[in-house]
């Protein structure tokens, strides 16, 4: 019987602590939310009413971006009607923000004609007036940019600086891009960025998008410039194709969320199933470009409602505030269960430090699976709260003893009669536990799902833990004179009874 109880304690032990010693022999470690490591986050509504299904859509093709970007535990939900993005250790919040929210709705667009700034009207007190959004009307043909201005030999496109730009666009507003991006097949006046022959260029209904393209990634050229070599679909080359014949010697504008990011000359009838979009691209933006037309456009535009970016030092400083205020509550625990039951505190204590190692192991084991588990503040509090719970399994066992001595019988024999009623007791508060853990979790979102998880996960090993190791572990001790008969220390004193021989 003994060497079984003793087995059973060894076997618990070894096994928390090889749960820890994997994860350190491993290099594994918790992965770090966002409130405790600093980075991003981001809350997005789509402008219109949309199906779950296609928020849904959204958040897949966030996550390939973000994991394509290198970004590590992104989290990336809906929540309601919206998509709340957060990004642990995010170092350029900007650039990421950009790749991953970006809409990527590239149209190409015939350029028709070449605008100057809008020139917004002022009211009687000089302040700009509001003009509402107006569809840009067709070019008027001596201001339109046609094939007459492209020199095959140097394959160049030059337009006369006094038809570059029509005067009478200077009164129309440039498109939005969420009416861009919704109205295909009307003309838009956009900016050029400051890459192209004017200032603004009106393009016309567009004729392909970029649904076309099949991959993408940027290039290096030889002249020391970044550009998108681009593959094309099957029926996007045929596409492709027919509008190469039938715009040859003209401008294309490639229009990528209501922003001109090129406008090439088309130099060729024909393309063998590929293209390149070229521009002002650094290899940042090219890179980002190309990692939205690999991993395609939301089907709904998302607009952003709220950014945050959080400091690492804030996240540092939440972490550090996070573990004083557990081992605070831990030490206090601990003093209190030695002084109150005196040997049966060492229980409480190495009970803890076991079942501790073995949390701490299957969260750093957790966070390198492909689960991705984060650990957050709030699953820092759960697993705070349930020191409480555990210790609470504890009390109930030495409280049960405590009534078994009480009714006369010897710190031995309550041993062995005390945990049966005491261990159904602790699963029916368990049980509770868990219970409250899974609704909270079902049913909630954001940080209160780590709060539940993390609480979940401690009451089941505190379940396991208490059948087989403080079951037999306080049955060795019981039956061991040195500890319950030790003058001022022994289990005797802290069962409130005299010390005795026990029977």
């Amino acid at each position: 019987m003994s060497r079984r109880l003793l087995t059973s304690v060894v076997a618990s032990t070894l096994a928390c602590l090889g749960m820890l010693g994997l994860a350190l022999g491993l290099g594994w470690k918790p992965a770090l939310g966002l409130d405790l490591r600093g980075g991003l986050s981001v809350v997005y509504k789509p402008v219109r009413h949309v199906s779950n299904g296609t928020l849904q859509t959204v958040v897949n093709i966030m996550s390939l971006r973000a994991n394509a970007l290198g970004v590590t535990q992104p989290n990336i939900t809906t929540q309601g009607g919206e998509v709340v993005v957060q990004m642990p250790g995010v170092k350029d919040p900007n650039q990421v923000l950009k790749t991953i929210g970006t809409t990527a709705k590239l149209y190409f667009r015939p350029v028709l004609c070449g605008a100057p700034p809008f020139v917004a009207p002022k009211t009687a007190s000089g302040k700009p007036r509001h003009v509402p959004y107006v569809v840009p009307p067709t070019c008027p043909s001596a201001y339109q940019y046609t094939a007459a201005y492209y020199d095959s030999a140097t394959q160049g496109y030059n337009v006369p600086s006094a038809v570059a730009e029509d005067p009478a666009y200077s009164k129309y507003p440039s498109t939005s891009s969420n009416w861009d991006q919704e109205h295909p097949g009307q003309n838009v006046i956009v900016s050029t960025g400051g890459q192209g022959q004017a200032a603004r260029y009106v393009l016309g209904p567009a004729l392909a998008s970029g649904t076309i393209i099949k991959s993408a990634s940027a290039q290096l050229l030889t002249t020391g410039s970044w550009v998108v070599d681009f593959t094309l679909t099957g029926s996007g080359s045929t596409t492709f194709n027919k509008m190469a014949k039938a715009y040859y010697g003209r401008l294309i504008a490639d229009d990528l969320d209501g922003e001109v990011v090129s406008a090439p000359v088309i130099a060729s009838q024909s393309f063998p199933g590929s293209g390149q979009v070229s521009g002002s691209f650094t290899q940042k933006t090219a890179g980002a470009l190309a990692l939205q037309l690999n991993y395609g456009a939301f089907p709904v535009t998302m607009e952003k409602l709220t950014s945050q970016t959080i400091s690492a030092s804030l996240g540092s400083a939440s972490l550090r505030a996070g573990l004083l205020a557990g081992a605070v509550g831990l030490l206090l625990v601990m003093a209190y269960t030695i002084l109150y039951y005196r040997a049966l505190g060492l229980v409480v204590l190495l009970g803890l430090a076991t079942t501790g190692a073995f949390i701490y192991g299957l969260v750093s084991a957790l966070s390198a699976s492909s689960l991705g588990l984060t650990l957050d503040l709030s699953g820092i509090t759960g697993l705070i709260v349930s020191v409480g719970i555990t210790v609470d399994s504890y009390v109930v066992f030495f409280e049960r003893l405590k009534d078994e001595v009480r009714a006369g019988r010897s710190v031995r024999a309550s041993v062995d009669r005390g945990f049966k009623s005491a261990y159904r007791t602790i699963l029916s508060a368990d049980a509770v536990s868990f219970l409250g853990a899974l609704v909270l979790w079902l049913l909630s979102i954001g940080a209160v799902r780590g709060f539940a998880f993390m609480l979940g996960i401690s009451t089941l090993v505190d379940v396991v833990t208490a059948y087989f190791f403080t079951r037999p572990f306080v049955i060795l001790l019981g039956r061991n004179s040195f500890f319950t008969e030790a003058r001022g220390f022994g289990i005797a004193r802290g069962l409130a009874r005299r010390p005795e021989v026990a029977a």
